[in-house]
């Protein structure tokens, strides 16, 4: 299904919606052990494919993921976005933001760049998309945390929690990074 999703533009990258020339790369993203060392399992192309199905209908909401492409080139490089937990919190129900981008885009400030620009989005056109906006990830991912260091999130150890869709995974500790989205922050 196809959703009005708003293509959005930064300085070095197009957002927009998927288009079925995304997923031969996006399983070759979720393919890659690089990419996916803190998920619990490499994802097969029928997997693949099938998220990209669930993070497109993620837009039934209002909000979701937009494919991610350099805008020299026009290469696809993965997703940012939004998406509610499907699984219980003990902090929900809340908005959650994340990303996944291909090896080759790692170091570039691309993931911040792309949160940073989609956050404003959000701000400007989810409604009500209020209080506090939070992301998520395995304790070890120090990339992502430094992403969301940069974005301007903060993390307190005591709202770090063992992922209940991961009950029998080693890495299933996760850190919860929250963002004030009130007026006066």
């Amino acid at each position: 299904m196809v959703y009005d999703v708003a293509t959005i533009e930064t300085e070095r990258l197009f957002l927009r919606a998927w288009s079925e020339e995304d997923r031969d790369a996006f399983a070759l993203i979720n393919a890659d052990p690089r990419v996916m060392e803190h998920f619990p399992a490499l994802m097969s192309r029928e997997q693949s494919d099938a998220l990209v199905d669930r993070l497109d209908a993620n837009w039934q909401q209002g909000f979701g993921f937009w494919a991610v492409q350099e805008r020299a080139g026009g290469t696809f490089i993965g997703f940012v976005g939004f998406s509610t937990p499907a699984w219980m919190t003990s902090f929900g129900p809340s908005v959650e933001i994340g990303w996944r981008l291909a090896f080759d885009a790692w170091g570039k400030g691309y993931a911040t760049e792309a949160a940073r620009r989609v956050i404003q989005w959000a701000k400007e056109n989810v409604r009500p998309l209020r209080g506090e906006l939070l992301s998520i990830t395995t304790v070890s991912n120090a990339r992502s945390r430094r992403v969301m260091e940069k974005l301007g999130f903060t993390h307190d150890d005591g709202d770090d929690f063992d992922h209940p869709s991961l009950p029998d995974w080693p890495d299933r500790r996760h850190v919860l990074y929250r963002l004030d989205l009130s007026p006066s922050a």
